[in-house]
């Protein structure tokens, strides 16, 4: 795990990446607190296959968001994983990919720590790794990408904030998350900074 304070009789929750989608990809860390959990928030991007790995009488509650449809506030979220925790639940704040990479994994986290909270942190496989490497596309190569960047075009103002001189060098990969609506734009950046529109 990558982060862990000390458990006391009381409750905790667990931050769980539960990866790219292929319930393969789970670490036996994640499927350990999925089978210890008595309540389970999960992201609406976990899969079924995942969810059906944990102990079968937890309660699952998704509390995933969308850019088009249904979504519960962050603040939300936080009150659950509290208000749990404090009833003396062991809680799984299941994520998509990887906690830390684009999941507010680290807000979720400030919070726990604000609130004394017992909590650990198991890593997930985030999907520029997963999907590269199930389409044999290395994201790092000696010859010709020396740097990974991962990238979120969520909204409009992390697409004015970059750096698209930095981002159109050559010998590194670009990996965007939550890019596709952007994507005319990101390819006009890149190609305006300098990237050959062939890449």
């Amino acid at each position: 795990a990558l982060a862990k304070t000390p458990t006391t009789e009381s409750g905790s929750v667990t931050l769980v990446g539960a990866g790219a989608g292929d319930a393969g990809l789970l670490t036996l860390n994640a499927l350990r607190a999925l089978n210890e959990a008595d309540i389970i928030l999960y992201d609406r991007l976990v899969s079924d296959t995942v969810l059906q790995m944990a102990r079968r009488d937890a309660e699952q509650i998704e509390v995933g968001k969308s850019a088009t449809g249904h979504s519960v506030r962050q603040e939300d979220i936080h009150t659950l994983m509290l208000q749990h925790a404090r009833a003396g639940q062991r809680v799984v704040r299941l994520k998509g990919g990887d906690p830390f990479v684009f999941g507010r994994g680290g807000e979720e986290l400030e919070f726990l720590r604000t609130h004394g909270i017992p909590y650990e942190v198991i890593p997930g496989i985030t999907a520029a790794l997963a999907c590269a490497a199930y389409a044999g596309i290395p994201l790092t190569h000696r010859d010709h990408a020396q740097s990974l960047c991962l990238i979120t075009a969520h909204c409009q103002s992390s697409l004015d904030t970059l750096n698209w001189a930095a981002l159109a060098q050559e010998r590194q990969t670009l990996a965007f998350y939550m890019g596709v609506a952007g994507l005319p734009t990101i390819q006009q950046r890149l190609c305006e900074a300098g990237r050959a529109e062939t890449t």
